[in-house]
């Protein structure tokens, strides 16, 4: 942390802060490529500013991928009190309890992790009917960034009972 610039740490510090972050130690490797870091963490950060989705929507389509990716950190945190540790239960087994437009974000969030050629013309109708395209654009980059997040942090050990 003592190599960072000082506005970079000052953007993980908030980003902390503010919940974007559920740790700081995949930022602190890609800090050797400061400029990308940087704007990664920025986009994170305005998602998180100026979300279009409901804080629930978010935290549930992050859940679905930190289930899939198996980063332990991403499935520890909790980004918001919305989501019960009921829900969290449900994620695995009945989506039913759950809005359509929580369904279709879980929904979205997993085949983007497992599956992303069955995201066909069918399903996109199905959310368009639900969801603005501003707020389809930002399902799309929301759940791009935790899923290559999440797989990040898992491929670098970065957690922080795993430093050394």
């Amino acid at each position: 942390m003592s190599d960072l610039t000082p506005e970079f740490a000052h953007a993980l510090n908030r980003g902390v802060q503010t919940g974007v972050l559920s740790t700081t130690l995949p930022f602190q490797v890609w800090a050797h490529r400061p400029e990308a870091a940087a704007a990664w963490l920025k986009l994170l950060q305005t998602l998180q500013d100026s979300a279009l989705l409901s804080d629930r929507e978010r935290e549930l389509a992050r859940l679905k991928i930190a289930s899939i990716s198996q980063c332990q950190a991403c499935q520890v945190a909790r980004k918001t009190d919305a989501v019960s540790d009921h829900d969290i239960r449900c994620l695995e087994s009945d989506v039913s309890g759950f809005s359509q437009r929580e369904q279709l974000a879980i929904q979205f969030a997993e085949l983007l992790a497992i599956d992303h050629s069955a995201l066909d013309g069918g399903f996109y109708k199905d959310l368009l009917a639900h969801f603005s395209e501003p707020e389809l654009a930002e399902l799309h980059l929301y759940c791009g960034l935790m899923l290559a997040g999440g797989k990040l942090t898992y491929a670098l050990q970065a957690y922080p009972e795993n430093r050394g």
